[in-house]
């Protein structure tokens, strides 16, 4: 009997993608998650997604886990279903990969791997992984890209309903529509070269360097390349398994995440904005091995500076520090539209105001729908009041959204400001 999740094609062409969008009830293309009600369409829609691969199964991961994202009354259903998206996808076949290996690497499997296990340990939207042995004896983690992956990503990437799904999933109708667009291509098409992740993955080696708790894997350079990326292999509790262990844990990871996101964008200007917790394995003494650097948004250093303000305003709890800062890393202009947006961002920013902070989902979501209801707001103000905001902040609206639904799943009363405090200063 065949393996079901094994060697399903992966549609290219824009017709037939967003056909296969169409089956589980899309009105706009990549929102096709929204569509459906109970368990059996959130499985259909999960087996379409997943097939599809691309962009479209990440529309499916951030379902799975981003709180406010799903209706409630679906939501239990579509995360169960979604959840597969995650690690599990569907994969390519044991001959897609070892073509693909040995072109991109220029040798055999034999000649560049002591061992090689032909089952993958996790499949995801771009590419899948496969543990192996190097001639030298180091255990490593092999990504390897999806056949046909690209031709899949550049199909949605010209499908203006799965961009609007993108956008609108991530925040994105307060942006001009001109230069968000472009913004979302070059971030997901950059997902796709693998040695531009392998550079940016030394970069946050680099920056942690020295950190106890924060575990990057080593890049494996004679073994990379555009479409092929090794490491060394980490390993750890899964998202899953974290979240129902004990209480010390919890807080030893939550802390752990947030030096690891804040630092990244506040002191390297880079933030790395797919957060989705299939990338965090959980060790002990709260140590976190992050994974997967393809989706990385940099900061001017203009925004960085800024976004450096903001939260020294809030770590020391002025008001009026906090709110000129924001006016300055998002332009805005003075009037209703700017009242909403610096409204918006000191709610997003309870958790260093009110430190120490338990994250709920409730709150999580409500950030969700706090973005929906600024962008209808935005389409009433004046021209005069009008802006539009930083195009790199789509991607902080990802990141924030779904990093702060992961830190509610654990469910813990942590000191934010604390841990931040410790390497802003």
């Amino acid at each position: 009997m065949s393996d079901p999740l094994e060697d399903r094609k992966i549609p290219t062409s824009r017709l037939s993608r967003f056909a296969r969008l169409a089956t589980v009830g899309a009105r706009a293309g990549a929102s096709a998650v929204l569509g459906g009600k109970g368990r059996g369409a959130a499985e259909q829609a999960a087996e379409v997604l997943g097939t599809m691969r691309g962009l479209a199964a990440k529309m499916g991961q951030m379902a799975s886990y981003v709180d406010g994202v799903i209706p409630e009354g679906q939501r239990d259903a579509y995360e169960k279903a979604m959840s597969v998206l995650r690690s599990q996808a569907p994969r390519s076949s044991a001959a897609q990969v070892q073509k693909i290996v040995e072109a991109e690497l220029s040798g055999s499997l034999d000649s560049l791997f002591k061992e090689w296990n032909e089952q993958p340990i996790a499949s995801a939207s771009i590419g899948q992984v496969h543990k192996a042995t190097l001639h030298d004896g180091r255990i490593v983690a092999v990504k390897v890209q999806h056949d046909g992956i690209k031709a899949a990503v550049e199909s949605d990437l010209s499908n203006a309903s799965v961009l609007e799904g993108l956008a609108g999933a991530m925040g994105g109708r307060r942006f001009d529509s001109k230069t968000l667009l472009s913004v979302i291509k070059a971030r997901f098409r950059e997902e796709l070269d693998y040695e531009l992740e392998g550079k940016r993955l030394l970069a946050f080696r680099e920056l942690h360097a020295g950190d106890a708790t924060i575990d990057i894997p080593e890049l494996v350079t004679t073994h990379s390349a555009s479409r092929v990326l090794t490491t060394t292999f980490v390993e750890g509790l899964s998202f899953e398994d974290a979240c129902q262990s004990s209480e010390e844990d919890r807080r030893a990871w939550s802390e752990t995440l947030w030096r690891f996101v804040f630092k990244g964008n506040l002191l390297l200007g880079m933030f790395n904005a797919d957060p989705h917790p299939g990338n965090y394995f959980f060790q002990e003494g709260g140590k976190v091995a992050f994974v997967d650097y393809g989706c990385v948004q940099e900061l001017t250093p203009f925004h960085r500076q800024w976004a450096v303000e903001v939260h020294k305003a809030a770590l020391i709890r002025d008001e009026k520090a906090f709110r000129e800062s924001v006016t300055n890393l998002v332009g805005a202009k003075p009037g209703r539209l700017a009242d909403l947006a610096l409204d918006y961002t000191r709610t997003c920013f309870e958790p260093l105001f009110k430190s120490p902070y338990r994250m709920k989902r409730e709150y999580a979501a409500s950030l969700v729908s706090g973005m929906k209801s600024m962008a209808k707001d935005a389409a009433k103000v004046s021209e005069a009041e009008f802006f539009t905001m930083p195009p790199h902040m789509l991607f902080l609206n990802r990141l924030q959204f779904g990093f702060y639904s992961v830190l509610a799943r654990l469910d813990v009363d942590v000191d934010y400001a604390a841990v931040e405090a410790a390497f802003l200063g």
